[in-house]
């Protein structure tokens, strides 16, 4: 009876669960606040800012001056709300794990007052548009970790897998699997059958080609590579067990080449006349970032096919991301982290599984197929609105941390001599190639009628 006491105890004790139930319970907010309009749950979010720059058209429409948003009553009601709502449900997450209160709020404070600063900075016009917010969280926490130093007092506020794991719970609400309908068998095609054909190689090219040891860096970085960058990398590597220190050299690496690939993807696809669904659906299924896809694919213009075709088909390689941390989460159960003559039964796997992946698939299915349905397409655009910027807090949070707990020396012993860059390297190029045949083979009208996307 001990025992049993003991595992329903992790319920409310275990990091992991703890991470679902604050997810819900913000999701569960988000709903109520939307469908009721009983009250407003908006987390603080700057709008794009200039340092003077003149802009037009549809940037200067939703760009306000940083003194009317600093002076704005509105904008810090929506700041304070924010630091409460995440400040009293993580103490109560580190009150529950048996840890102390009174250490975690005064360095949570100041984490907070960090990332509002990395808000800030990334909503400057020139810097939002070439990077984002996730570069900046990175830099920071780097810049501070490898200058002055953290401060012990601060460092009961680092806690990188919670507030990863709790961003990725509300990010299953977003998740919607009706995406898969707006492009049919060919998104699927692009996005369902390239991805997994893409980790298996990065994986088997990390492990028996480069012989690399550290097998939950290689799945990771291979992961980021096929799926969708630090959202996939954040899943995976918590799935794996990577190090946060080789998650930050993913994410590292990651952003890096999905800046280049944002520019370049486009000019060269234009260069060699790309029909606009087909280089829409290229740069959708290669390019790391979703955000960093919708910029890449307006350079076909607002709302041009090539940028519609690249949001589809990366929405509906999001969709892999819980599946594949699922997937991987067993095998690295059953095969990569079992001892020598250890027997790995249903029940150890679901000892070892990560309790937030299911969070992720509980949240997809709720907005999938009973909000959705119940309240329509426009509600679930309008609770995503409240709640991504509750799952993008949850990631600063996670990401100035990581920087925070990351130093240049240990990040540069990391790359094992090359090998981590190398894997990035040959494995986009064989996505990238990967994914373009697929897209020729479904898309091209040679072998089946290409669609009509309004």
């Amino acid at each position: 009876m001990a025992n049993k006491k003991t595992d329903v105890s992790k319920l409310w004790k275990s990091e992991d669960w703890l991470a679902c139930w604050l997810g819900f319970i913000i999701i569960a907010i988000g709903i109520v606040a939307v469908l009721t309009k009983a009250f407003d749950f908006s987390a603080v979010k700057f709008s794009t800012w200039t340092w003077g720059e003149q802009l037009t058209g549809a940037a200067a429409a939703k760009a306000v001056p940083l003194g009317q948003q600093l002076g704005s009553w509105a904008f810090w009601a929506k700041t304070i709300r924010t630091f409460l709502v995440l400040g009293v449900l993580f103490s109560i997450g580190v009150k529950l794990q048996g840890e102390q209160i009174k250490k975690f709020v005064p360095a949570f404070v100041v984490l907070f007052v960090i990332s509002l600063l990395v808000r800030l900075i990334s909503a400057e016009f020139t810097l939002n548009r070439y990077l984002e917010w996730a570069f900046w969280a990175l830099l920071i926490g780097l810049l501070i970790s490898n200058t002055v130093g953290v401060p012990n007092w601060l460092k009961p506020a680092i806690r990188t897998e919670f507030y990863i794991k709790t961003g990725l719970v509300i990010m299953g609400f977003s998740v919607l699997f009706s995406n898969i309908a707006k492009f049919g068998l060919y998104g699927i095609a692009i996005a369902w059958i390239v991805t997994p054909l893409v980790i298996i190689f990065m994986y088997w090219l990390g492990t028996k080609v480069f012989k690399m040891d550290n097998k939950p860096l290689v799945i990771t970085m291979a992961s980021a590579t096929s799926v969708c960058g630090t959202s996939a990398a954040i899943a995976t590597g918590a799935a794996s067990d990577c190090n946060k220190k080789d998650l930050s050299l993913v994410i590292s690496i990651s952003i890096i080449f999905t800046i280049l690939m944002m520019v370049l993807e486009p000019v060269i696809l234009k260069a060699f006349g790309t029909p606009e669904i087909m280089a829409g659906s290229i740069i959708g299924g290669t390019v790391d970032s979703t955000g960093a896809v919708a910029v890449a694919g307006s350079t076909f213009g607002s709302g041009s096919v090539g940028e519609k075709s690249a949001v589809l088909v990366k929405m509906i390689q999001n969709i892999l991301i819980g599946f594949i941390a699922f997937f991987v989460a067993i095998f690295f159960a059953t095969n990569v982290n079992k001892k020598q003559g250890e027997k790995v039964g249903a029940g150890e796997i679901w000892t070892r599984f990560p309790k937030f992946i299911l969070g992720f698939f509980v949240a997809s299915l709720v907005a999938s197929f009973i909000v959705q349905p119940l309240a329509g397409a426009d509600s679930v655009k309008a609770i995503n609105g409240v709640l991504d910027q509750f799952k993008n807090w949850c990631f600063v949070l996670a990401f100035v941390s990581i920087g925070l707990d990351t130093n240049f020396k240990e990040l540069a012993q990391r790359m094992q001599g090359g090998k981590v860059l190398w894997l990035y390297v040959v494995g986009q190029v064989f996505n990238i190639a990967l994914t373009a045949l697929m897209v020729w083979f479904v898309l091209s009208g040679t072998f089946f009628p290409v669609p009509v996307l309004d």
